[in-house]
Formats: C-alpha cells, structure tokens, sequence
C-alpha cells in the first residue's frame, strides 16, 4: 500500500499495470474518495464555460484571476494560460473559490520576448488552458526554483528536444510551419505542443492510452514512467477531480514522453513494488510550507531522490486535495 499520510490518512491505495505504449508505462492508483473533498472545475473546464477570466496584469510573475461561477476552481502547478502578451504558466496549485473577485496569482512566462497581442487573441486576458508543461525539468524550474531565467532555459531546451525528437526545425516547432503564429511565436512553449508533428506524435499514445480509466470508479491518481525509469505521480482526493484532469495529465506525459524517445536504450517498465517504495520515500523527507493565496497551504517534501507537493484545502479543515510527486 501507499503510505500517503501526510496530513491525514489517506486510505488504502493499490497500483495496477503497467500500461505502456512504446517508451510511456502507467500505473494507475486506486482509492478511496476523501470524504471532506469538495467538487471543483478544472481551470479549462471554467474557461470553456466562461466562468472564470485569467487578466493580463503587465506583470510578467503576477497575473489576476476572478470566478464569476457558484463553483470552486483548481488551478494545477504546470497549467498553461494561453494569450495575454505572453503565454504563462501556473508555478502552484492554486484552489480559486466561488464569486472570488479579482484576486492575484503567481505566473512565470512561458514564450520569452513576446510582448503584444498575437494574431486574433486578446491581449489583456487569457483564452485558454488546454495545456501542461511536459518535461520535469520545467516543471521543478517554476515549482521549486521558482526562477524565471531557469523556467526560459527550460523551454528552450523541451522545445530543441521536441524537435529533435519529431525531426523539424526548432523554429517550426513553435507552430505549425505554414501558420503565421509561428512566426509570431518561435519561443512560444505552448505553440511547441500545439505543432502537427508533436500532437500526431504524442496522439499514437494518447489513443492506446486514454481509455485505460474507464469503468474503474476508484481511480484516484496515477504514475508513469518514461524509458524504464519513474517520473512523477498524481494523486488526487477524489476519483472525480483526478478524471477532469486525466485528458490534460496523459496528454503532458505523452508528448514528454516523445521528446524522451531520442534515448534509444531498451528498457522494462519499473514493477509497482519499486514504484510503491518510491513514492513512500518522498513522503519522508525534509519537510517545508507554503502558503497560496487564503486557500491553499502546500506541504514539500525532499528527499536525495524525489519531491513531494501536497495541496491542503484550509477551508476543509487542511484536508489534502492533491499529491505530486516528482522523481529527480
């Protein structure tokens, strides 16, 4: 079983699989709902419904965020939003109540040297997040480093990778070769993943792998792994919340996982006792706070070998809603 309690425990948690698809192997967990754990939108699913507005602030590492909805908003740390005068992406977790107003929220660019409107988009909001950053990398450059150079240097590199990996110019990837938001965002992050050749790359995964959660009503989280080595993990309080989340997770390991193809050494997935062992050492490591804005308070966890994030939700007495886990 998991070890997962942190802040409260957690219930029994068992993995099934692997699943895998040439380079990409998934665990999935399952659970018991947490029964203190409120029912959120995810942030593409407020945005699709127009029930939240992500403002342009001019603030390269602050944007404004305001739920006009009855209903409360999970933001995931990895989120991308789309538009503004530079793509963003959420460094946190960031749970967004209903009727909020216009509240602030930490964001590091995403699509460096851009600073104007692009094509049809509106400058001074954000249309969509239909995305997260692939790559771990990335992901630790705006979680833990919380560094904007870093989160640059990071882009570059997953955008020359993808490149490399699906053979087409770095500059192309930015976009479709023909489309003129190529041109207008060769660094763009964002534009890497919406390319032709990464999304029909990462689509061959997408379709052997998508459906694995279906008629498992106790799926809380998953764990993958990439070339025979462990990556990350998502586990969530509740079945409902990691399945609005799944179609976004799996499509982020996907294209990681093509950029990961260059490594062309033979490897088995890891077994899920070793995968088990893992994640139960990030569990004890050394342990620091954070406070996101007044709902969230995210518990880290370090060890020589992986991290630990876990999002408690004060309104529910500091009850966890989600656990990341990422291997370094």
């Amino acid at each position: 079983m998991l070890g997962l309690s942190l802040a409260a425990p957690a219930g029994d948690h068992r993995l099934s699989g692997p699943y895998t698809h040439d380079n990409l192997s998934i665990f999935l967990i399952h659970g018991a709902n947490q029964p203190s754990a409120k029912t959120f939108l995810t942030l593409q699913e407020a945005l699709d419904q127009k029930k939240v507005v992500v403002y342009e602030t001019g603030n390269v590492n602050q944007l404004a965020v305001e739920n006009f909805s009855t209903e409360d908003v999970y933001i995931q740390s990895g989120d991308i939003a789309k538009g503004g005068q530079q793509d963003r992406v959420f460094p946190d977790d960031f749970l967004l109540p209903s009727k909020s107003g216009r509240v602030p929220i930490a964001s590091f660019c995403v699509e460096q040297g851009r600073w104007t409107r692009r094509g049809s988009e509106r400058a001074d909001r954000f249309n969509a997040s239909t995305d997260a950053v692939a790559m771990k990398s990335l992901k630790l450059a705006a979680r833990k480093k919380e560094d904007q150079a870093a989160v640059w240097q990071e882009v570059a590199m997953a955008r020359s990778q993808l490149a490399q990996a699906v053979e087409v110019s770095a500059e192309r990837v930015g976009g479709v070769a023909s489309a003129p938001l190529a041109s207008a965002s060769p660094t763009s992050m964002q534009l890497a993943l919406e390319n032709k050749n990464v999304t029909k790359a990462a689509g061959a995964y997408i379709g052997k792998l998508s459906g694995i959660i279906d008629g498992q009503p106790d799926i809380v989280g998953y764990a993958f792994a990439i070339n025979g080595k462990l990556n990350s993990a998502d586990v969530y309080a509740t079945h409902d919340l990691f399945r609005r989340m799944w179609p976004k997770l799996l499509k982020a390991s996907s294209i990681e996982a093509v950029a990961e193809k260059l490594d062309k050494t033979k490897s088995s997935p890891p077994d899920a006792l070793a995968i088990q062992a893992a994640l139960g050492d990030a569990e004890h490591g050394r342990e620091s706070t954070k406070d996101i804005a007044s709902r969230a308070k995210v518990v880290m966890r370090e060890t020589e070998k992986g991290l630990l994030f876990e999002t408690r939700d004060r309104d529910q007495q500091g009850a966890w809603l989600h656990r990341s886990y990422v291997m370094k």
